[in-house]
């Protein structure tokens, strides 16, 4: 008998055989214990975690000789022909090689005889998503309300693809990746049946290679089986992974803790010259980092025959938590940024020098401090080694003085503009003195009768349209009286002057009285600041109308002005 793989002859053939999805197998036995099927149902996940094998297993429970259960009895007829694949009762279907819309009619088609031999005509859908828009059409209403003695069961890798109005006739379940643990348990009873000697970090390395995929591991297991000679182990399972050696990784983050450049460049040529991918190396690496934060944490967790135990509790006491998280997190953005690196070493190697740099030890400054000191002349080293007597620095600060110059700027073909600019000169005297320095004396804000100045300088909210449409009539040291227009009388809410209140007893740090009144002249900020922008909307105007340019085109092109496009710089 030619040889079988061990991803078909180790498939799952009952619920409780299969490895990993839990969740999906409780929900399904209890279905088929209370015999409430559905007519439809959806498996999503990605390849590898038994879509294929839940739906087997789901048509063996429908169609057993014993009944309809979720314990089939895998002896019947049924149940060993679903096994083989020949039951004729069960149709499968891959939807990537049968996509047009006459293939789906012609399936259909057969669902309304009913089953032959079977209780139920089951119908599964590989890869469903890869059905053209017609063919999804033309099934929908049978996927709605089927016969009785049909049951369809989908499967797809990339639900997003599937239309909603599939999903919705469907009873979904998510299969999830395959945790390593579950791998690794699975493989060793694999292993262990076919009487063949592994060893346990090898199984580690093929679980982590497997990405969350049982079928993805079993292959790879033959793969190890077929490179080894009928063995699984650690050495010839990286060579053929072309995983990174752990002692690479040990001696490099034994470098980073000794800060020993010199060392940590020498481990990654050596990896080099092996031709080790970095990329890989950079992934081990965070990997490594994670085991040591959970051995600091919880060093009980590390399991007592993991060979590099040792070294783990070594490296976990050495390195502090904010290091590690440090180092950790370099790890991870080197191993995304690589691909941006001129090649794969220089990647690499800016990520474990960046560890280096930053990693918070003192020591790390020693080098650039020695050089900085032989870049000094020897007169000024002299001079810094001399003891000073200390003095006290005296800076008086004096009121910024601020000068409003204008610069006029030609004006252009179409545009003529007008800027000022700011200059501050603050003073700062020397000391002349071994006086202590004294602490500047806060200077309480003084009202000069400029409201609208006092009204941009407050910290309002919803008040401030009471404020700027305010206008100041009489102030003193204690009291501010205010006018507001008769058209804007409705601003005038207590809410709104309590909160203009506080915020100018909050300026003045003391209590202001504020007496509002209504009427007055009306000069109130709002006013001030649209007849601003009227008078600027009017010089950007005529400095447009008198633009020779402009002029130019009115005449030879006879155009026109839009005011409305004419806005002030």
């Amino acid at each position: 008998m030619s040889y079988q793989v061990l991803a078909r002859k180790w498939r799952p053939k009952s619920f409780e055989t299969l490895v990993g999805q839990d969740h999906v197998v409780r929900a399904l036995s209890n279905a088929l214990e209370q015999n409430r099927l559905h007519h439809a149902y959806l498996f999503t996940g990605t390849r590898g975690v038994g879509k294929t094998t839940l739906a087997r297993i789901l048509a063996k429970s429908l169609n057993c000789e014993t009944g309809i259960t979720a314990k089939p009895c895998g002896v019947c007829n049924a149940c060993t022909e679903i096994d083989r694949g020949r039951f004729i009762d069960l149709i499968e279907v891959d939807a990537a090689s049968n996509t047009q819309v006459d293939a789906m009619r012609d399936l259909l088609d057969n669902a309304q005889y009913a089953p032959t031999t079977g209780r139920f005509k089951v119908y599964i859908i590989d890869e469903v998503h890869m059905l053209s828009k017609s063919a999804f059409n033309a099934m929908l209403k049978t996927l709605e309300e089927p016969p009785a003695h049909v049951k369809f069961i989908l499967a797809t890798t990339d639900p997003q693809k599937v239309p909603v109005t599939v999903l919705s006739r469907c009873l979904q379940f998510n299969l999830r990746q395959m945790a390593g643990t579950s791998i690794i348990g699975h493989l060793q009873n694999i292993l262990g049946q076919e009487k063949i000697p592994y060893e346990a970090t090898a199984l580690n390395l093929i679980a982590r290679a497997a990405d969350g995929s049982m079928r993805d591991a079993l292959s790879l297991t033959d793969q190890a089986i077929a490179y080894g000679g009928q063995t699984v182990n650690e050495l010839e399972v990286r060579a053929m992974l072309g995983a990174i050696d752990q002692s690479y990784l040990f001696k490099l983050l034994e470098a980073l803790v000794a800060n020993n450049g010199p060392a940590l460049i020498a481990q990654a040529k050596s990896m080099e010259e092996r031709s080790l991918s970095f990329e890989a190396a950079l992934n081990d690496l965070a990997q490594l980092l994670h085991q040591i934060a959970v051995a600091q944490t919880v060093p009980e967790s590390v399991a007592t025959d993991l060979p590099e135990r040792d070294a783990l509790l070594s490296l976990a006491q050495k390195i502090s938590a904010e290091t590690l998280q440090l180092y950790y997190q370099i790890a991870l953005l080197g191993r995304r940024d690589i691909g941006l690196a001129p090649d794969e070493f220089a990647g690499f190697s800016m990520s474990l020098l960046r560890m280096l740099a930053f990693s918070p030890n003192e020591s790390m400054v020693q080098p650039a401090i020695s050089i900085a000191s032989n870049l000094i002349p020897a007169q000024k080293k002299t001079e810094l080694t001399t003891p000073v007597a200390e003095k006290p620095v005296e800076i008086q600060t004096k009121q910024v003085e601020i000068v409003p110059t204008a610069h006029a700027i030609a004006p252009g073909p179409i545009q003529s503009v007008a800027m000022a600019s700011i200059v501050t000169r603050p003073v700062i005297d020397a000391p002349s003195s071994m006086e202590p320095a004294r602490t500047p004396e806060i200077i309480r804000h003084q009202f000069n009768g400029n409201w609208r100045n006092l009204v941009d300088e407050l910290k309002l909210g919803l008040a401030r349209a009471l404020a700027q449409h305010c206008e100041l009539i009489t102030y003193d040291e204690n009291s501010i009286s205010l006018s507001v227009p008769e058209m804007q009388k409705h601003l005038l809410l207590p809410n709104y002057q309590d909160k203009l209140g506080s915020a100018i007893e909050q300026h003045f740090d003391k209590k202001i009285k504020l007496q509002f009144s209504i009427g007055g002249s009306g000069n109130t900020p709002a006013k001030q600041i649209s007849h601003e922008k009227a008078q600027a909307q009017a010089g950007a105007e005529t400095a447009i109308e008198q633009d020779v340019f402009v002029q130019a085109l009115i005449q030879d092109f006879d155009a026109t002005i839009i005011p409305n496009s004419i806005k002030p710089i």
